[in-house]
């Protein structure tokens, strides 16, 4: 079964019943943290829990020290998984508003705790839920405690340190999920610094959905990537964005795509530049 794999609204809807299904509602807004709450609040996917992604989907941060949402400490992610009814067996399906980003953040969490195999994206999300007529519900989810056991995989992650000395390697392939302005130290409506890291392409997550929100086909998403990629092996390629979030749907679509589960830097440049040492570029380059 491939790591990465979406699910169209109307099989979900037909799924709904399914005894080993879990669905988990990733949405979160940047700019309003309790948007995420209330439109669960408001009205949800039968059956789904919410899953925060502040409170359940990173860590605390450490000002100064980490970026904005650093990775969850993994016992107590593994306690909050096992919480919404998830086994290692189970059939989990995740989505947002839409674009996957939250989504794939919660994919990248299963796969990094072991669980690359029954996690599918809602694809198009609830927007895609909404245009098939399909209804929401606003009763709880049923509390079930689940069994899911799970151990981090180091091997998936990349440290600041470690990047900062391999930032000149010509075999690297390091990509900016983030959009080109922001890339290019235009404009930086987040975090204190503007730019990119050095020897980084942009490769924006919006970029991997068609005009309708959906994931683009395999075929296409292969080439783009290809093109980033040049010719160099895959597995040295490494993914950031803002705060290890957006870039989660790079590594989503690249699985998506046939290659492999590549690195994150789950710091990303609201890490980066906590450190004034570590250089920063800007421009196209």
């Amino acid at each position: 079964m491939p790591l990465a794999q979406l699910i169209a609204p109307q099989q979900l809807a037909e799924r709904l019943e399914a005894p080993s299904l879990v669905i988990l509602d990733c949405r979160f807004a940047l700019e309003d943290v309790e948007y995420g709450q209330r439109s669960y609040a408001e009205g949800h996917i039968q059956g789904a829990h919410f899953a925060d992604l502040e409170r359940d989907l990173s860590g605390p941060v450490s000002k100064g020290v980490t970026g904005r949402h650093p990775l969850p400490d993994p016992e107590q992610l593994l306690e909050r998984l096992r919480s919404w009814g998830i086994d290692n067996d189970s059939e989990v399906v995740l989505y947002d508003d839409g674009p996957g980003a939250f989504a794939a953040r919660a994919w990248w969490l299963l796969a990094w705790l072991g669980k690359r195999s029954g996690v599918s994206i809602l694809d198009g999300g609830l927007k895609a839920w909404h245009a098939a007529g399909l209804p929401l519900s606003l009763d709880l989810a049923t509390k079930r405690e689940g069994t899911f056991s799970g151990t981090p995989d180091t091997h998936l992650l990349v440290s600041a340190e470690l990047l900062n000395k391999h930032l000149k390697q010509p075999d690297m392939t390091l990509l900016d999920a983030r959009g080109l302005p922001r890339f290019r130290g235009e404009v930086e409506p987040i975090d204190p610094v503007a730019g990119h890291i050095p020897g980084a392409q942009c490769a924006a997550f919006t970029d991997n959905l068609g005009a309708d929100g959906r994931f683009l086909p395999a075929e296409q998403l292969k080439q783009r990537f290809a093109e980033k990629l040049a010719g160099r092996a895959p597995e040295k390629l490494v993914a950031y964005c803002g705060s290890g979030v957006t870039a989660c749907h790079n590594l989503f679509a690249l699985c998506l795509a046939g290659y492999p589960l590549a690195k994150l830097y789950a710091g990303s440049w609201s890490e980066w530049i906590t450190d004034p040492t570590r250089q920063v570029a800007t421009g196209d380059q």
